[in-house]
């Protein structure tokens, strides 16, 4: 019987939803025989150490935002040579820094929306785009922080005088569907849209019960469906990710079928609760959630 840690909480924004990822990864796993212990990450290095003895075999990462997604942990645990699951270092790195990860996809020839990064002092001096664009965070995940201003937001410039972060990505806001594609490995399991019950696919959506309606797999355009797969595997290899990711996109499709697609970030690390979008395509590819975690343990490394 293997045995696994299992880290889930961290410090970040994404807490809560980190705790919901590990308490259902664990049950699925002491369904499948593992020995499963869980940890209650914090800044606390020699308490993560502690809680890492006796010396797992493998480290189920259900860590989600800053410290636990971004190559952190991953260091801690390369250091320690605890194989682990999801992305290494330099993947989850970069793609936590959404600026440096447009980088790599734009030189991947991936399709994406027009940006800037623009420091906060800037903000609200004058709009950075022309209306409507979307302002985000440059390293936050789940759509913390992420507004979408439209023409004639008379909120937004006060809004922007208290932005809580020393900058952030705006991009040209991109109509049409929200889009997502579960990577396994070197394998696009399927196309999901996104429906949300309020105006954007933000925290709430993404997260409270009935916040979405996920639909697998998407009613796009056949066409659209492939490139969509093509682009999130191709985001999957550009950043050298492993195991399990997810990437978000855009689907113009105001001017008719086949629309275009726009990749907006990947996720080294995403959701694993019951609201969670992985796990619903995993199930459309005949992918069960215990069999998917499954998958995640046995495959887990350390960087070569």
């Amino acid at each position: 019987m293997k045995r696994v840690a299992v880290l889930m909480g961290g410090w970040s924004a994404e807490r809560e939803v980190s705790l919901s990822s590990g308490r259902e990864s664990a049950a699925a796993l002491k369904t499948r025989g593992y020995d499963v212990r869980v940890i209650d990450v914090t800044r606390d290095l020699g308490a993560l150490m502690a809680a890492l003895t006796p010396r797992p075999e493998i480290v189920f990462n259900a860590l989600h935002g800053r410290g636990g997604e971004d190559g952190t942990i991953q260091g801690v645990l390369e250091f320690l040579q605890i194989p682990y699951t999801h992305s290494g270092v330099l993947a989850s790195s970069i793609a936590m820094d959404k600026p440096m990860a447009k980088a790599v996809f734009a030189r991947a020839g991936l399709p994406l929306a027009e940006g800037i990064v623009v420091p906060r002092e800037s903000l609200g001096v004058a709009d950075p785009l022309p209306a409507p664009f979307v302002v985000k965070p440059t390293n936050e995940g789940s759509s913390v922080g992420v507004r979408i201003v439209r023409p004639n937001d008379n909120s937004w410039p006060e809004e922007a005088r208290g932005w809580a972060y020393s900058e952030a990505l705006v991009e040209r806001f991109i109509p049409g569907r929200e889009i997502t594609v579960a990577v396994m490995g070197d394998r696009a399991l399927g196309v999901c849209e996104i429906r949300p019950r309020g105006s954007f696919y933000d925290y709430t959506a993404k997260y409270a019960e009935g916040g979405s309606e996920h639909l697998v797999p998407a009613p796009i355009h056949p066409t659209a469906y492939e490139q969509a797969l093509a682009i999130g595997l191709g985001a999957h290899r550009a950043l050298g990710c492993r195991g399990v990711s997810r990437s978000d996109l855009r689907y113009d499709d105001t001017a008719g079928e086949p629309g275009k697609l726009y990749l907006l970030e990947i996720n080294t690390q995403p959701g694993m609760t019951p609201t969670s979008l992985v796990p619903d395509v995993a199930r459309h590819a005949g992918i069960d959630f215990g069999e998917l975690v499954h998958w995640m343990v046995e495959n887990a490394a350390c960087d070569p």
